[in-house]
Protein backbone atom coordinates (compact mmCIF):
# COMPACT_ATOMS: atom_id res chain seq x y z
CA UNK A 1 0.00 0.00 0.00
CA UNK A 2 1.43 3.26 -0.90
CA UNK A 3 1.68 6.08 1.47
CA UNK A 4 0.42 9.53 1.17
CA UNK A 5 3.10 11.99 0.14
CA UNK A 6 3.62 14.15 3.63
CA UNK A 7 1.58 18.04 3.01
CA UNK A 8 4.01 20.23 2.28
CA UNK A 9 4.91 22.89 5.27
CA UNK A 10 3.26 25.95 5.30
CA UNK A 11 3.86 29.13 7.10
CA UNK A 12 1.52 31.06 8.73
CA UNK A 13 0.69 34.51 7.70
CA UNK A 14 -2.16 35.63 10.29
CA UNK A 15 -2.82 33.60 13.56
CA UNK A 16 -6.01 33.76 15.54
CA UNK A 17 -7.07 33.20 18.89
CA UNK A 18 -9.97 31.45 19.75
CA UNK A 19 -12.51 31.84 23.21
CA UNK A 20 -14.87 28.37 23.24
CA UNK A 21 -17.10 27.42 25.49
CA UNK A 22 -18.38 23.28 27.18
CA UNK A 23 -21.44 23.10 27.61
CA UNK A 24 -24.11 20.61 29.05
CA UNK A 25 -23.03 17.16 28.41
CA UNK A 26 -20.12 18.09 26.32
CA UNK A 27 -18.47 18.93 29.46
CA UNK A 28 -17.72 15.10 30.05
CA UNK A 29 -15.61 15.37 27.00
CA UNK A 30 -11.77 14.94 27.11
CA UNK A 31 -9.72 17.68 26.36
CA UNK A 32 -8.15 14.73 23.70
CA UNK A 33 -11.95 14.55 22.32
CA UNK A 34 -11.95 17.96 22.25
CA UNK A 35 -8.82 18.29 19.87
CA UNK A 36 -9.89 15.84 17.78
CA UNK A 37 -13.66 17.16 16.81
CA UNK A 38 -11.92 20.94 16.66
CA UNK A 39 -9.45 19.46 14.04
CA UNK A 40 -12.50 18.23 12.27
CA UNK A 41 -14.61 20.94 12.52
CA UNK A 42 -11.50 23.13 10.86
CA UNK A 43 -11.70 20.93 8.01
CA UNK A 44 -15.04 20.76 7.55
CA UNK A 45 -15.38 25.02 7.88
CA UNK A 46 -12.48 25.07 4.80
CA UNK A 47 -10.52 26.81 7.10
CA UNK A 48 -6.91 27.25 5.27
CA UNK A 49 -4.46 26.04 8.19
CA UNK A 50 -0.80 26.50 8.21
CA UNK A 51 1.35 23.39 9.00
CA UNK A 52 4.22 22.34 10.88
CA UNK A 53 7.70 21.75 9.02
CA UNK A 54 8.88 17.95 9.22
CA UNK A 55 7.03 14.23 6.95
CA UNK A 56 4.02 14.45 9.21
CA UNK A 57 3.20 18.05 9.57
CA UNK A 58 0.69 19.16 11.93
CA UNK A 59 -2.03 22.15 11.68
CA UNK A 60 -0.43 25.29 13.90
CA UNK A 61 -2.52 24.71 16.89
CA UNK A 62 -1.55 25.83 20.48
CA UNK A 63 -4.14 24.82 23.40
CA UNK A 64 -3.90 26.76 26.76
CA UNK A 65 -4.82 25.27 30.19
CA UNK A 66 -7.72 23.32 29.26
CA UNK A 67 -10.76 22.74 31.62
CA UNK A 68 -10.71 19.06 33.51
CA UNK A 69 -12.75 16.55 32.17
CA UNK A 70 -16.13 16.87 33.74
CA UNK A 71 -16.51 20.59 34.43
CA UNK A 72 -17.98 22.97 32.15
CA UNK A 73 -15.95 26.53 30.67
CA UNK A 74 -17.17 29.37 29.40
CA UNK A 75 -13.70 30.49 29.23
CA UNK A 76 -10.94 27.94 26.86
CA UNK A 77 -8.80 29.37 24.46
CA UNK A 78 -6.35 28.75 21.81
CA UNK A 79 -4.37 29.71 18.88
CA UNK A 80 -4.30 28.21 15.49
CA UNK A 81 -2.04 29.98 12.99
CA UNK A 82 -3.74 30.49 9.06
CA UNK A 83 -2.04 30.22 5.60
CA UNK A 84 -4.69 33.16 4.32
CA UNK A 85 -5.76 36.59 5.60
CA UNK A 86 -9.31 35.52 7.28
CA UNK A 87 -12.09 37.58 8.79
CA UNK A 88 -12.65 36.77 12.62
CA UNK A 89 -16.28 37.09 12.72
CA UNK A 90 -16.67 34.60 9.28
CA UNK A 91 -14.18 32.55 11.09
CA UNK A 92 -15.91 32.02 14.30
CA UNK A 93 -19.18 31.64 12.62
CA UNK A 94 -17.94 28.72 10.18
CA UNK A 95 -16.03 27.06 12.72
CA UNK A 96 -18.73 27.09 15.33
CA UNK A 97 -21.40 25.54 12.51
CA UNK A 98 -18.95 23.12 11.81
CA UNK A 99 -18.93 21.85 15.75
CA UNK A 100 -20.86 19.87 17.67
CA UNK A 101 -24.14 21.69 19.90
CA UNK A 102 -21.98 22.30 23.24
CA UNK A 103 -18.72 23.63 21.90
CA UNK A 104 -19.38 27.04 20.89
CA UNK A 105 -16.74 28.94 19.62
CA UNK A 106 -17.97 32.44 21.61
CA UNK A 107 -14.77 34.70 20.24
CA UNK A 108 -12.00 35.22 17.61
CA UNK A 109 -9.53 37.92 17.39
CA UNK A 110 -6.44 38.70 15.43
CA UNK A 111 -3.19 37.59 17.39
CA UNK A 112 -1.74 41.33 18.29
CA UNK A 113 0.30 40.65 21.33
CA UNK A 114 3.38 38.11 22.48
CA UNK A 115 2.29 37.29 25.96
CA UNK A 116 -1.16 35.61 25.79
CA UNK A 117 0.20 32.42 27.70
CA UNK A 118 1.43 34.97 30.27
CA UNK A 119 -2.15 36.60 30.69
CA UNK A 120 -4.08 33.27 31.64
CA UNK A 121 -3.06 33.94 35.29
CA UNK A 122 -5.84 32.87 37.10
CA UNK A 123 -9.46 31.31 37.12
CA UNK A 124 -13.01 31.95 38.42
CA UNK A 125 -14.76 28.91 39.09
CA UNK A 126 -18.77 28.48 40.19
CA UNK A 127 -19.12 25.32 41.99
CA UNK A 128 -22.68 24.26 42.62
CA UNK A 129 -23.38 22.16 45.54
CA UNK A 130 -26.73 20.63 45.47
CA UNK A 131 -28.34 19.21 48.77
CA UNK A 132 -26.12 21.49 50.61
CA UNK A 133 -27.27 25.01 51.93
CA UNK A 134 -25.29 28.14 52.25
CA UNK A 135 -25.35 27.97 55.69
CA UNK A 136 -23.86 24.40 55.73
CA UNK A 137 -21.11 25.49 53.53
CA UNK A 138 -20.37 28.75 54.89
CA UNK A 139 -18.56 27.22 58.37
CA UNK A 140 -16.27 25.14 55.93
CA UNK A 141 -14.73 27.81 54.15
CA UNK A 142 -14.49 30.09 56.79
CA UNK A 143 -12.02 27.36 58.11
CA UNK A 144 -10.03 27.11 54.98
CA UNK A 145 -10.20 30.83 54.30
CA UNK A 146 -8.83 31.01 57.77
CA UNK A 147 -5.22 28.62 57.29
CA UNK A 148 -2.35 29.43 56.02
CA UNK A 149 -2.06 25.78 54.80
CA UNK A 150 -3.99 23.02 53.89
CA UNK A 151 -2.69 20.14 51.86
CA UNK A 152 -4.50 17.92 49.67
CA UNK A 153 -3.25 14.47 47.66
CA UNK A 154 -4.07 13.91 43.74
CA UNK A 155 -2.81 10.87 41.49
CA UNK A 156 -1.03 13.12 38.75
CA UNK A 157 0.49 11.50 35.59
CA UNK A 158 3.80 11.63 37.22
CA UNK A 159 2.76 10.06 40.46
CA UNK A 160 1.09 10.76 43.96
CA UNK A 161 1.64 14.35 44.73
CA UNK A 162 0.70 16.71 47.83
CA UNK A 163 0.41 20.36 48.08
CA UNK A 164 -0.87 23.45 49.15
CA UNK A 165 -4.41 24.54 48.35
CA UNK A 166 -4.13 27.91 50.26
CA UNK A 167 -1.77 28.99 48.42
CA UNK A 168 -4.19 29.10 45.18
CA UNK A 169 -6.83 30.27 46.72
CA UNK A 170 -7.31 34.03 45.98
CA UNK A 171 -11.25 34.51 47.03
CA UNK A 172 -13.90 32.82 47.49
CA UNK A 173 -17.60 33.63 48.65
CA UNK A 174 -21.03 31.17 48.97
CA UNK A 175 -24.22 32.18 48.25
CA UNK A 176 -27.61 30.40 47.55
CA UNK A 177 -28.67 29.73 44.03
CA UNK A 178 -30.57 31.66 42.54
CA UNK A 179 -33.78 29.69 42.95
CA UNK A 180 -34.10 29.93 46.43
CA UNK A 181 -36.71 27.27 46.80
CA UNK A 182 -33.47 24.83 46.24
CA UNK A 183 -31.00 23.60 48.67
CA UNK A 184 -28.04 23.96 46.50
CA UNK A 185 -25.15 26.63 48.15
CA UNK A 186 -23.39 28.46 44.82
CA UNK A 187 -19.40 28.85 45.94
CA UNK A 188 -17.56 31.31 43.84
CA UNK A 189 -13.72 31.10 43.79
CA UNK A 190 -10.78 32.78 41.97
CA UNK A 191 -7.64 30.41 41.89
CA UNK A 192 -4.17 31.34 40.79
CA UNK A 193 -2.76 29.26 38.29
CA UNK A 194 0.57 27.65 39.27
CA UNK A 195 2.53 24.66 38.68
CA UNK A 196 1.02 21.91 39.42
CA UNK A 197 -2.26 23.42 39.05
CA UNK A 198 -4.76 23.51 41.84
CA UNK A 199 -8.54 22.67 40.49
CA UNK A 200 -11.79 23.03 41.70
CA UNK A 201 -12.15 19.39 42.97
CA UNK A 202 -8.50 20.08 45.23
CA UNK A 203 -11.08 22.58 46.91
CA UNK A 204 -13.98 20.33 47.41
CA UNK A 205 -11.45 17.79 48.90
CA UNK A 206 -9.79 21.01 50.86
CA UNK A 207 -13.46 21.54 52.04
CA UNK A 208 -13.85 18.20 53.28
CA UNK A 209 -10.42 18.29 55.39
CA UNK A 210 -11.79 20.88 57.74
CA UNK A 211 -15.48 20.32 57.68
CA UNK A 212 -16.90 18.52 60.93
CA UNK A 213 -17.90 15.07 58.90
CA UNK A 214 -21.58 15.48 59.02
CA UNK A 215 -21.39 18.96 56.44
CA UNK A 216 -18.43 16.89 54.74
CA UNK A 217 -20.21 14.09 53.42
CA UNK A 218 -22.57 16.65 51.48
CA UNK A 219 -19.58 18.01 49.17
CA UNK A 220 -19.76 15.54 46.78
CA UNK A 221 -23.56 14.03 47.07
CA UNK A 222 -24.50 14.80 44.56
CA UNK A 223 -22.07 15.50 42.75
CA UNK A 224 -20.93 19.37 42.05
CA UNK A 225 -21.16 20.94 39.09
CA UNK A 226 -18.24 22.88 38.32
CA UNK A 227 -17.91 25.61 35.29
CA UNK A 228 -15.39 27.90 34.64
CA UNK A 229 -16.86 31.24 33.94
CA UNK A 230 -13.62 33.22 33.48
CA UNK A 231 -9.80 32.61 32.29
CA UNK A 232 -7.49 35.61 32.49
CA UNK A 233 -5.31 38.31 33.80
CA UNK A 234 -5.47 38.83 37.44
CA UNK A 235 -6.79 41.91 38.69
CA UNK A 236 -6.27 42.62 42.43
CA UNK A 237 -7.89 45.39 43.95
CA UNK A 238 -7.95 46.70 47.75
CA UNK A 239 -9.83 43.98 49.23
CA UNK A 240 -10.39 40.11 48.94
CA UNK A 241 -13.49 40.45 46.84
CA UNK A 242 -12.30 42.72 44.50
CA UNK A 243 -10.11 40.56 42.90
CA UNK A 244 -11.24 39.66 39.36
CA UNK A 245 -10.48 38.04 36.72
CA UNK A 246 -10.20 40.12 33.65
CA UNK A 247 -10.24 38.95 29.35
CA UNK A 248 -7.07 37.98 28.15
CA UNK A 249 -8.09 39.20 24.27
CA UNK A 250 -8.38 42.60 25.48
CA UNK A 251 -4.70 43.59 24.83
CA UNK A 252 -5.69 42.32 21.13
CA UNK A 253 -8.43 43.95 20.52
CA UNK A 254 -6.79 47.12 21.77
CA UNK A 255 -3.94 46.67 19.90
CA UNK A 256 -5.81 46.02 16.56
CA UNK A 257 -7.68 49.51 16.56
CA UNK A 258 -4.58 51.51 17.06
Amino acid sequence: MSRKPPRDHVAPVQRVRLRYSKRGRLRFASHRDFQRAFERALRRAGVPMAYSAGFSPHPKISYANAAPTGTASEAEYLEIGLAEVCDPEDLRRRIDEALPPGLDIVDVVVARTSDFADRLQASCWRIELPGLSPAQAQDPLDRLLAADEVFVERLTKNGLRTFDVRAALLMAQVAPADDETSACAILTVVLRQVTPSVRPDDILAALRSVAPSPVANGWHTPPPLVTREMQGPLVEGGSADAIVVGDPLAADREADQT
